[in-house]
């Protein structure tokens, strides 16, 4: 499912929608869900796109390519217009269902459903094993999860054979989240809980059907899979669980995204991309390496094709084709890079329009912040949310979440201070 119009990441998705965010320094969000596809042998694959989607189809296009002897493919499908239709995708379930068609010459029988916007690793052959094994209809990845970070997630109640008795939505209710917390017998199957609270099983949006229980479950109106047709088929249909308690994180906020990405410049980072067994893909963009010219570095990522000059960072991701100028200094920052490096000729007319070189130029400070791709930022400039209010600033600068965000594309003047 890759068609998150993902408004709460604004403005990182002003441009894009959320699946073609940038990740780590070189990949994008969707990079990881269809390299958990590859890694568990699964290489039919069909990303369904609807909004700001022209990044997100030339990263697919660019980086996936199957040899034309195994099958695999990975196809785009985007929403359009049919005799029978005429309007965007209204959810999960009807996006699904719009697709169906392109399923129907497949020789398959069962059908794995993903989001397009998560950070996790998970060997699908595990989850498709166990949905065969139990004899179920359809199988729900669930990920046990404190009391305390229960809000926008789907619970479920699950017995000791983990097959699902209740489902719920995003409930809000304390009685209804109570009535839902884990049992001794599950939490004795599971590691134990940090500080012994009280915990529930939330779905993390990962499905396996058969195929013929989810054309029958997809042959009405409903529109969302959460809210609609899981709690449609609870005593209809035979429903399962798969426990999941590796690391996991809905990148659906600003804060979130942010955390994520400066939590992998730890020594061990939650999320490890280093893992030689499960390689996450990405487009080959064929940079040099990067170069850095007498800088102090503490705890960094730094993507391919770099020019780093006398600069000072401190826990930061620096994306493909990032540039920083002499005696700038960063710390908590996220700067997303570049897609193309500025030619001399580009900057001189750049510099005659007032422009500032693309990148961070020189003698800047900048700490807790986003800056995404294609900014422009020029010399003495100082940046940071500390004790600043969310909301919009000069240069089209937002502060959201406690983060500061610098726009694609956007310019920030030498000797601006926020």
């Amino acid at each position: 499912m890759g068609g998150g119009r993902g408004t709460r990441l604004h403005p990182l998705t002003a441009e894009r929608c959320k699946p073609a965010v940038p990740l780590a320094g070189k990949y994008r969000l969707v990079d990881i869900p269809i390299s958990n596809c590859i890694n568990s042998e699964i290489n039919r694959i069909f990303v369904l796109t609807q909004f700001q989607t022209a990044s997100l189809h030339r990263h697919i296009q660019n980086a996936y390519h199957f040899d034309p002897f195994g099958g695999g493919f990975v196809e785009i499908l985007s929403a359009e217009q049919t005799e029978k239709t005429s309007d965007w995708y209204q959810g999960t379930a009807d996006a699904v269902r719009r697709n169906l068609q392109h399923l129907r010459n497949l020789p398959h029988e069962l059908v794995l459903i993903l989001s397009g916007d998560q950070l996790y690793r998970m060997d699908f052959r595990k989850i498709i094993a166990e949905h065969l094994a139990s004899g179920a209809d359809a199988t729900i990845a669930a990920k046990p999860f404190p009391l305390s970070q229960l809000e926008g997630l789907g619970l479920m109640q699950v017995r000791d054979d983990l097959s699902i008795a209740r489902f719920a939505e995003k409930p809000k209710d304390p009685a209804v989240i109570e009535s839902l917390v884990l049992g001794a017998a599950l939490e004795a199957r599971l590691q134990p809980a940090a500080g012994g609270e009280k915990r529930c099983l939330a779905s993390m949006g990962i499905y396996v059907f058969n195929r013929a229980v989810l054309a029958d479950a997809l042959a009405g109106a409903e529109k969302d899979f959460g809210k609609e047709i899981i709690p449609g088929l609870l005593g209809k249909k035979k429903l399962q669980a798969h426990l999941f308690e590796g690391y996991w994180e809905d990148i659906g906020t600003v804060r979130a995204f942010f955390d994520a990405n400066l939590a992998l410049a730890n020594p061990l980072p939650p999320f490890n991309f280093f893992d030689p067994d499960a390689p996450v893909y990405t487009e080959d963009r064929y940079l040099p390496a990067s170069k850095l010219n007498e800088c102090a570095i503490d705890h960094a990522v730094i993507g391919d094709g770099s020019i780093l000059n006398r600069s000072t960072i401190k826990r930061c991701v620096l994306g493909v084709r990032s540039r920083l100028g002499e005696d700038t200094w960063l710390q908590d920052v996220v700067m997303m890079g570049a897609d193309y490096y500025e030619t001399e000729a580009q900057q001189r007319a750049g510099t005659d329009r007032g422009l500032p070189a693309l990148g961070l130029g020189r003698g800047c400070r900048i700490e807790h912040a986003i800056i995404d791709k294609e900014a422009r930022v020029g010399d003495n400039v100082r940046l940071s949310p500390a004790g600043k209010p969310d909301g919009n600033y000069a240069h089209g600068i937002i502060i959201r979440d406690g983060v500061l965000l610098v726009p694609k594309g956007g310019i920030v003047p030498s000797g601006t201070v926020i």
